[in-house]
């Protein structure tokens, strides 16, 4: 028998109290079908107070604003507008997320205009006030012409860099160190060119900061790139604008799963069984990016890391307290120094516990070519919680059908390994690759709850694929004991799921 690998979910109040209430769970799955998404839109409002604090800690100004595209929820927007408007923004990628945050309740000037944009996004942009973040010199172009062409006000903008260099070694001298590529920002070896446009087109446009987006979990990159915005500016400063803020975008992390000895062990026996030391941990040999060559492991497991004991709020802390290479002082220190504000764009953070998703369990049976395995066919597919399509691998909680008295240890099979599938008509349309260990064998009309989904998970590729039907989402509170729902697209700050006046 197969030794249990678990990677058991972190949960924390108040999912921790809605993944007990499974009755509830079950009510709401038979009412509005499988697959489900469930959302706990104050979670999201105190996850903003605690990045707000970490600005607090540092004593530094500036504004927090939520990566829209990490979630398409209604509920969570309006809950982030109804927060204080200096401190709470949002940050749009699309002419509809755009609409969809005026509709929530955002005036334009808390909200930040990122990612590709079309000439219909700038022009919207530019007309309710925006702060535009300029990926491009041709950007600018587009933007200026469309602000002339139709008498709108001057657009504050900031302007995305990339490229970013350092030096490592003593005195700044010796390996030149350039920061890992971007197809968003333009690159700093052509900021003058950069900045001799925003002169050109001061009629249009003001600066007001820089900004930078870096794919990577490094803090020191990250700083490094913090201290060169920093220096940008005062070359700015010096070309008679005046830059007030830097944008550091998203990038601080969610820790998925809960114990970091069950990550360890998992991802050392996933080397062990592409070196074939162990029976296979995965569906058909998959090794997430490692192989097996000559008795080596090559290749990058492309994982997100799932246990993080930085992350968030505490991740911010960490980045804005690390000394930087050139002036030798910690992020927040150059920004009073500079009296410039801090903005942040999270999205996966921001929405950490937030969220689950539910499935309902369709049927069971052997997974053939794997004995003692099964295969676990959902309510749902792939595209409905998109977990390890972003690399994130962690265990879903089962819910018996008859609720916490069925729990495992009576009469039950002990742990067992399943694989989990979807409803699609593909091979390819697996929940999971890897064998997933459940306290018992699910028996068809469970539930499967996917904890902390609402971070681009649960709707990101949702699809009408076969005509399965996506995920309906709602919005819950915990009230005087009892849980309360809304649909997610009826929720407002004003009343509490149900309707009940604040």
């Amino acid at each position: 028998m197969d030794v249990p690998l678990y990677l058991r979910p972190r949960v924390e109040p108040p999912l921790a109290s809605l993944l007990g209430a499974v009755p509830f769970l079950h009510s709401l799955v038979d009412a509005l079908g499988s697959p489900l998404n469930v959302l706990l839109p104050e979670a999201v409002a105190e996850n903003a107070r605690r990045f707000r604090s970490v600005y607090r800690r540092h004593r530094l100004a500036g504004r927090v604003y939520f990566a829209h595209k990490a979630n398409r929820s209604s509920a969570l927007v309006r809950r982030l507008a109804a927060e204080d408007p200096a401190a709470v923004g949002v940050d749009v990628a699309s002419l509809e997320e755009l609409r969809h945050a005026l509709s929530c309740g955002f005036t334009g000037d808390r909200i930040m205009a990122t990612g590709p944009k079309d000439p219909e996004f700038l022009w919207l942009a530019a007309r309710v006030g925006a702060t535009v973040n300029l990926d491009s010199p041709g950007e600018l172009e587009r933007l200026a012409g469309l602000v002339r062409g139709y008498g709108l006000g001057r657009v504050d903008v900031l302007v995305r860099l990339s490229g970013f260099e350092s030096a490592a070694g003593h005195g700044g001298a010796g390996t030149r160190l350039l920061s890992r590529r971007s197809r968003f920002g333009t690159p700093v070896r052509d900021a003058p060119a950069l900045v001799s446009a925003l002169e050109r087109h001061a009629d249009a446009v003001e600066l007001t900061g820089a900004a930078y987006h870096l794919d990577t979990t490094g803090v020191e990159e990250k700083v490094r790139a913090l201290e060169q915005c920093v220096l940008f500016m005062d070359e700015c400063r010096a070309r008679g604008f005046a830059p007030r803020a830097v944008d550091i975008g998203g990038g601080f992390g969610v820790g998925y799963v809960d114990d970091a000895g069950e990550w360890e062990r998992w991802t050392t026996a996933l080397s062990e069984a592409v070196l074939g030391g162990r029976p296979p941990l995965t569906w058909r040999g998959h090794g997430y990016g490692l192989r097996n060559e000559g008795g080596t492991v090559r290749g990058a497991a492309a994982l997100y890391p799932g246990h993080r004991p930085t992350a968030g709020p505490g991740y911010l802390d960490e980045l804005l307290s690390l000394p930087a290479p050139v002036l030798g002082r910690p992020p927040a220190t150059l920004l009073l120094e500079h009296l410039h504000d801090l903005y942040v764009e999270p999205g996966r953070s921001l929405v950490d516990q937030c969220g689950l998703s539910l499935a309902r369990v369709r049927d069971v049976r052997p997974a053939g070519e794997e004995p003692g395995r099964y295969l676990v066919r959902l309510g749902m597919n792939a595209g409905d919680v998109s977990l390890e399509e972003h690399g994130v691998l962690v265990d879903p909680v089962l819910l018996p059908r008859g609720g916490p008295e069925e729990e495992p240890g009576k009469g039950e099979e002990g742990p067992v390994g399943v694989f989990l599938v979807g409803n699609l008509c593909l091979e390819a349309d697996l929940i999971t690759r890897r064998l997933v260990f459940l306290p018992r064998l699910p028996r068809a009309g469970d539930l499967l709850a996917f904890a902390n989904t609402a971070g681009y998970a649960m709707d990101f590729h949702a699809h009408h694929a076969q005509r399965q039907p996506v995920a309906r989402t709602v919005a819950v509170e915990e009230r005087g004991g009892s849980w309360r729902w809304c649909p997610d697209e009826d929720y407002w700050p004003i009343t509490h799921p149900g309707g009940t006046p604040a």
